[in-house]
């Protein structure tokens, strides 16, 4: 499995901790004399989801090929950027920027190799799904074993598992941990892991919102509406694949089940749609949120260009 990533995992891991680390020292720095190391903070942060292509390779995982591959060369352009920028405008975009990838990437390394709180997150949202599906009627879902999932052996209960529970050391395949379902009391071989929480979504928003510089009831205001939208609509999708697994079973379309490809293909499509419909909501209540993301998609050729003063 370590042969999957460029460099070891914890050796990446590491890296990325102190990139997201540098770019939030520099985007709370007020003094501006800590500017100059906000582009090593990029490169280290961008190369740690680099290092995952390799892995994803392995998985037949396309869609996520393609968004680490770019995450380097992105955060490389950035770095540049940021030793050549000049314009007021775009400076504090970048800054609003390093302190969105800051505070939303610290704490998702945190859930995700922090073992307790990874678990604790999938049986938050995993009993909450279960019980929608059971409250719209049709059978009773439960939550059967949690198990973790060792890169190079077996399946192990949580309970049961010897690893550190407060520090993710041991090398594990590609979802750590997962808790499964159960249906009338039986398994029906579907299984809930961190990425079924919505957490990766959740926190993007999280960092966008948070380290704007406008009134902090606003801030709370455009939190409580993204963050609840999406933990709503993740459990309808969870609900919902669940529900037509069971009521499908034998559905299949290019030897996929109903099941994976509603959640590898047509799920995403709905999700990316959907977040795209809250970034246009944020944006009508948080304007500097949206000067923000135009001055930076400016040197891609997608924001507005400068009006031309004529004499």
């Amino acid at each position: 499995m370590a042969g999957d990533y460029l460099v070891d995992r914890s050796t990446a891991t590491i890296l990325g901790a102190v990139g997201l680390l540098i770019l939030f020292v520099t985007w709370k720095s007020r003094s501006g004399k800590l500017e100059s190391i906000a582009p090593v903070g990029w490169v280290l942060t961008g190369f740690y989801f680099f290092n995952d292509i390799g892995f994803y390779l392995a998985h037949d995982d396309v869609v996520l090929v393609v968004m680490s591959a770019i995450t380097l060369p992105g955060a490389c352009a950035i770095a540049i950027w940021e030793r050549q920028v000049s314009e007021g405008k775009s400076a504090n975009a970048l800054r609003w920027f390093r302190g969105t990838v800051a505070v939303a990437g610290l704490p998702y390394l945190m859930i995700a190799h922090i073992p307790m709180l990874n678990v604790l997150a999938i049986w938050f949202v995993a009993w909450q799904s279960a019980a929608l599906l059971s409250f719209a009627g049709g059978a009773e879902v439960t939550l059967g074993e949690t198990y973790a999932n060792p890169a190079n052996g077996a399946s192990v209960n949580w309970n049961d598992w010897d690893g550190n529970r407060y520090f993710l050391t041991d090398e594990m395949s590609e979802f750590s941990f997962h808790t499964e379902l159960l249906v009338n009391g039986e398994p029906i071989y579907i299984n809930f892991v961190l990425a079924c929480t919505a957490i990766q979504s959740m926190i993007i928003f999280v960092g966008a919102i948070s380290v704007l510089e406008i009134d902090w009831r606003k801030r709370v205001r455009a939190l409580f509406i993204a963050l609840s939208l999406i933990h709503i609509l993740n459990l309808f999708r969870n609900a919902g694949l669940i529900w037509l697994q069971m009521g499908y079973p034998d559905w299949r379309w290019m030897n996929l089940s109903v099941f994976e490809f509603g959640h590898a293909y047509a799920s995403r499509f709905v999700s990316l749609g959907a977040m795209f419909l809250l970034a246009l909501v944020l944006f009508e209540m948080l304007p500097q949120m949206h000067k923000h993301v135009l001055s930076l998609m400016r040197p891609l050729g997608l924001g507005p260009k400068k009006k031309k003063h004529q004499s």
